[in-house]
C-alpha cells in the first residue's frame, strides 16, 4: 500500500464569474521513503495539490488516501488531527512566531497535540540538536539567520514524528549556498526514512530529489525517476 494514493483528483474554483479547473482528474501513488519533487509553472495546479495532500484543502472530487485512511470526506477536526499526526509542514517564509524562542516554536505542534511541558520540551531540543542547532534553542527567530529560520521550521516539523515532510518552495527566500545546506539536511531526513515532497520551480533544488512530477494546466504531463538524488 502507497503512502499517498490519489484517484482522479479535481478541484474547481469559481474565480471572478469564471470556472478555474486548478486540477483536471490527477491520480498518483507515493510510496513511503521517497523523495519527489513537484514541479511546473505559475497556475499549473502543483500548489492546488500540495494543499489536498497536506489536507489543507479537499478535492472537487476523487479519492485522496493517506497511509491508508480516506481523507477526502474527512470534517476540518479530521484534518487538523491526521495534519498534526502524520504531516509536517516547511514554508517558503518560514512561518515562526517572532517574539518566541526557536525551542518554543518547536514545540508549538506539541501543544496542539496535548503533549505534558516535559516531554514537549526534550523533544523540541532533540529537533533542533538533528537540524544543528542545538547551541541556537534560545534565540528568537530575529537573532537568526534566514538558513537558521528554515531550521527551525523544519525541526518543528518533525517534532510529532510525521510519516511525511510536505516542503513548499522551502529554499525560495534563500540564498544559493544556504538552499543547498537546507536541501542537503532534507536529503539526510529521507534517507533516514522521511518521505519527502517539495514544489519547486528550480531544477538545481528538483535534482535533489529521485522523482520528479511536472504539472501544466492541472494534469501531470511528467513522472520521472531518476534513481539517485543530488
Amino acid at each position: 500500500m502507497a503512502l499517498i494514493e490519489a484517484r482522479n483528483l479535481t478541484k474547481v474554483y469559481a474565480l471572478g464569474g469564471q470556472t478555474v479547473h486548478a486540477l483536471r482528474g490527477v491520480s498518483l501513488d507515493i510510496e513511503a521513503g521517497e523523495f519527489v519533487a513537484i514541479m511546473g509553472a505559475s497556475g499549473s495546479g502543483k500548489s492546488t495539490l500540495m494543499n489536498i495532500l497536506g489536507c489543507l484543502d479537499r478535492p472537487t472530487s476523487g479519492e485522496y488516501r493517506l497511509a491508508g485512511e480516506p481523507v477526502q470526506d474527512m470534517n476540518a477536526d479530521a484534518l487538523a488531527s491526521i495534519r498534526n499526526r502524520r504531516i509536517g509542514f516547511v514554508f517558503q517564509q518560514f512561518n515562526l512566531l517572532p517574539r518566541t524562542s526557536a525551542q518554543e516554536n518547536v514545540e508549538l505542534p506539541m501543544v496542539y497535540a496535548g503533549i505534558a511541558a516535559a516531554p514537549r520540551r526534550t523533544r523540541a531540543l532533540e529537533a533542533l540538536q538533528q537540524v544543528g542547532l542545538g547551541e541556537r534553542t534560545q534565540h528568537t527567530p530575529a537573532e537568526l539567520s534566514g538558513g537558521q529560520q528554515q531550521r527551525v521550521a523544519i525541526a518543528r516539523a518533525l517534532v510529532n514524528q510525521p510519516v511525511m515532510v510536505l516542503a513548499d518552495e522551502p529554499t525560495g527566500a534563500l540564498d544559493s549556498q544556504t538552499s543547498e545546506d537546507i536541501m542537503r539536511l532534507l536529503s539526510q531526513l529521507n534517507a533516514q526514512g522521511i518521505t519527502v515532497v517539495l514544489v519547486t520551480h528550480e531544477a538545481d533544488v528538483a535534482a535533489w530529489a529521485r522523482r520528479r512530477i511536472v504539472f501544466r494546466d492541472g494534469a501531470i504531463v511528467e513522472d520521472q525517476r531518476t534513481g539517485v538524488a543530488a
